[in-house]
């Protein structure tokens, strides 16, 4: 560890300074944050494919195994771009570009976390879960990370890898990969959509420093930013409808879903109609509330799967 950091960070503190330095990197060079969102939505996956007190365990090992991969893909993420994340206001005080770390730690921690976390999925999951979870690796680093600085398409191979961990949690029950596991993947994949764009509206500038080829910095006016969030937001209204005809959940669901979008969708619209900061700004903290909001109500009115309702009436009848 010692020959893996730099000069700068091992001089005008000691090693107890230095070693904090160290330790609070770690958290930023894995997106600590990031990281948990796809916890929490593989977390969510599993509960909606069924899976029950029971299964404490395996779900356990689950999140443990999608945690360490998601980490380290976004590790390996920031060595990639280590260059570019020096241009950008937001992202030069990366433990990459700070000097904190070198690259070729980063890189050698990002493989073996990666690396832990699928095996981890395949040894306690099963080998779908971790066929998934080595998928979103590769995305995440090969198509979406060398698209940013070519097509502003790198949002969606993002919003494709944010989309799969839900999958991750519904076949780590078990459970064939069926219509709920598509709309869970559905649902993220469209929330993405004018979750980023709202982000890189506010981060424009700051973008194009980086050498990013987002939406908003290929159209200054924010035209395609305010129709594609407007789009996206609006293709997520007939979620709950869905969600309970398939008989994933209640009809409560379905109304508090067309309320929650209703509000993103007024968001979104205000976006298109009004391109400034403030709209932005508050389009993406909309996102930040709407997510959990629906994930939330959507578990608290699920309804059992055929296999849970099968196992319990089973127990019921011995």
């Amino acid at each position: 560890m010692r020959n893996d950091v730099p000069t700068g960070a091992r001089t005008n503190g000691g090693g107890a300074r230095r070693a904090l330095a160290v330790v609070r990197a770690y958290p930023e060079l894995t997106k600590i944050r990031l990281t948990g969102l796809v916890v929490a939505t593989t977390a969510v996956g599993f509960l909606m494919a069924g899976g029950g007190r029971q299964e404490v365990s395996r779900l356990a090992w689950t999140v443990l195994g999608t945690a360490l991969a998601a980490a380290g893909a976004m590790a390996l993420n920031q060595v990639m771009e280590v260059g570019r994340d020096a241009r950008m206001e937001r992202t030069r005080r990366r433990p990459l570009p700070a000097g904190v770390l070198t690259a070729r730690h980063a890189l050698a921690f990002g493989v073996v976390v990666a690396g832990a976390g699928l095996a981890i999925l395949a040894a306690e999951a099963n080998t779908l879960t971790a066929v998934l979870g080595l998928t979103v690796v590769l995305v995440y680093t090969l198509v979406y990370t060398p698209l940013k600085p070519r097509s502003p398409l790198c949002t969606l191979a993002g919003a494709v890898c944010g989309a799969i961990p839900p999958m991750m949690g519904w076949t780590a029950t078990g459970t064939p990969l069926g219509f709920g596991a598509w709309l869970l993947a559905g649902v993220l994949f469209l929330w993405q959509i004018p979750h980023f764009l709202a982000l890189a509206w506010l981060y424009r500038d700051d973008y194009a420093r980086g050498g990013f080829r987002m939406l908003s910095v290929v159209d200054a006016s924010g035209r395609s930013t305010g129709q594609a969030a407007v789009l996206y937001s609006m293709a997520l209204l007939p979620v709950g409808v869905l969600a309970a005809l398939g008989g994933m959940t209640g009809w409560g669901f379905a109304a508090g879903s067309l309320v929650l979008t209703g509000g993103l969708v007024a968001l979104a619209l205000a976006l298109a109609a009004k391109k400034s900061d403030a709209v932005a700004r508050r389009l993406f903290l909309a996102t930040l509330i709407y997510l959990p909001l629906l994930l939330g109500l959507m578990v608290a009115d699920r309804l059992p799967s055929p296999q849970g309702l099968a196992a319990a009436l089973q127990a019921a009848g011995r």
